[in-house]
C-alpha cells in the first residue's frame, strides 16, 4: 500500500479505524502506521486527534447528507419524501455501516464535546429539514420526537442485526434492506394515520 499523503485518505483510513476500535482505542500512532506517515505529518493535517476524528466524522457523513437533503427538500408530498427518505437510509446503512458504527460509538462515549459537533456540525441541517416535514405528516405530533423515533427505529434495525440474529422467529428475509424499508414504510403509514404513499409501498 502506497503513503496517504492526501487529506481525504487520512480520514478514509481513520474512518475504518475509529468505527472497528471506538476514538481511545485508536491513537495518532496508530493512524500514521495505517497511513505509511510519521505522526509529524498528521499534525500537519490536523492540530490534534480530537481535530482529526472530528474531521472524519464530518466526512463519513459528507456524501450522505446530500443525498438525503435532496429528498427532504424535495417537491414531493411529504409522505412520499418520507417513504424515499426510510429506502434510501435502509439502502445506505447495508451497504455501509462504518458510520453507524461510528455514531453508536460516540453514543455509548458520551463526549458533550464530539456530541455537541455531531448535533449541530453533521447532524444540524439535516435534523432540522427533518423535523419540518414531521411537521408535515401530521401537525398534532412532536416534531422533533417524531424525527427522532423515525431515526431511531431505522438506525436500530441494522445497529442490533447481530442480536436479532439469534432471537426467535428471525428469518434470513430480516437482513435485507428491501425487506427492513418495506416494514417500516407500513408501519409509519400507519401510525401516522396516513393513507398509502402516492409512491406505493415496495
Amino acid at each position: 500500500m502506497g503513503r496517504h499523503n492526501n487529506r481525504e485518505e487520512i480520514l478514509a483510513e481513520s474512518i475504518q479505524l475509529f468505527s472497528a476500535a471506538g476514538y481511545a482505542g485508536v491513537s495518532m500512532r496508530d493512524i500514521a502506521r495505517a497511513c505509511h506517515l510519521n505522526v509529524g505529518s498528521l499534525y500537519h493535517h490536523f492540530n490534534d486527534k480530537q481535530h482529526l476524528y472530528l474531521s472524519a466524522l464530518q466526512h463519513a457523513f459528507a456524501d450522505r447528507s446530500i443525498i438525503l437533503q435532496e429528498v427532504l427538500e424535495s417537491s414531493e408530498p411529504a409522505l412520499d419524501r418520507l417513504m424515499r427518505l426510510i429506502d434510501l437510509l435502509c439502502h445506505l446503512l447495508s451497504e455501509d455501516q462504518t458510520f453507524s458504527r461510528l455514531v453508536q460509538r460516540e453514543l455509548l462515549d458520551a463526549d458533550e464535546v464530539r456530541l455537541k459537533h455531531l448535533a449541530e456540525q453533521i447532524f444540524g441541517k439535516f435534523s432540522v429539514a427533518l423535523n419540518h416535514l414531521c411537521q408535515e405528516l401530521n401537525p398534532q405530533l412532536d416534531p422533533v420526537l417524531l424525527s427522532n423515533s423515525i431515526m431511531g427505529m431505522v438506525l436500530y434495525l441494522f445497529q442490533s442485526a447481530p442480536l436479532r440474529k439469534n432471537l426467535l422467529g428471525f428469518q434470513i428475509e430480516h437482513e435485507q434492506p428491501e425487506a427492513i424499508s418495506q416494514h417500516l414504510q407500513q408501519l409509519l403509514c400507519q401510525g401516522l394515520n396516513q393513507p398509502s404513499s402516492t409512491r406505493g409501498i415496495a
